[in-house]
């Protein structure tokens, strides 16, 4: 077998290593990786946290409103039990009952609001519980499918390096150095020819230089240094 066409194997060989190798890198950074559901647990812990704020709030509303129909309830009683007298402390307490109603009424709105709001926040809540359920589901699918590549891909990239060895073993050294040393420079290292133009940069060669090109030995364009092969 020409050693061009050897080389242009271990060539084709190289690309689907590194393609693998790549392939093989990137599952294994994602397998384990819990990324999104860190974050989808982190926005329904801020969520939650933000609805108990609200029950608080909502608590401490009724309290308040409770507390003021109690003491307006208080007033009243002394201001209709006819027990006091006089004109001035009866004014007094008719115009703190009717502050006292007034600041009532606005908490009631006031807790009517926070209602609304604490039924928004349950549910996102309830959404966010949902959603990260879904999102666990589809995770260990996912990492079950993530697995089962990376065995895969391990196992294929053993039989490439395998064929790889009993490929570069059966080469010329001088020829594998060469071809390893443009590897390191540039890629492709080993360029086809085709109407007699390298396919890498484009340039019509010379009559002998496809003629040696044929031959089947490592020759080098004369313009870019790739090995030609003429298949």
């Amino acid at each position: 077998m020409a050693v061009t066409r050897q080389l242009f194997q271990l060539q084709e060989l190289d690309s689907k290593i590194e393609q693998k190798t790549q392939s093989l890198h990137q599952k294994n950074n994602r397998l384990g990786n819990r990324d999104i559901l860190d974050a989808a647990e982190n926005r329904l812990a801020v969520e939650r946290q933000k609805l108990e704020e609200l029950k608080h709030r909502h608590r401490d509303s009724e309290a308040e409103v409770t507390d003021l129909l109690t003491k307006i309830a208080g007033i009243e009683k002394q201001l209709y039990g006819g027990r006091i007298t006089n004109p001035k402390e009866l004014e007094g307490l008719q115009h703190e009952v009717t502050t006292m109603k007034t600041r009532a009424e606005d908490l009631e709105n006031t807790t009517l609001e926070i209602i609304d709001l604490v039924e928004e926040a349950e549910s996102k809540v309830a959404q966010s519980v949902d959603k990260l359920k879904n999102l666990e589901t589809e995770w260990q699918q996912e990492q079950q499918q993530l697995s089962g590549d990376i065995k895969q891909l391990e196992n294929d990239l053993t039989g490439l390096n395998q064929q790889r060895e009993e490929l570069a073993a059966q080469l010329d050294k001088s020829a594998l150095a060469l071809y390893e040393k443009i590897r390191q420079q540039k890629q492709p290292a080993v360029t086809k020819v085709e109407q007699g133009i390298c396919r890498a940069c484009r340039i019509s060669l010379s009559a002998s230089a496809l003629q040696r090109a044929r031959g089947g030995q490592p020759i080098q364009c004369g313009t870019c240094g790739r090995i030609l092969y003429i298949s």
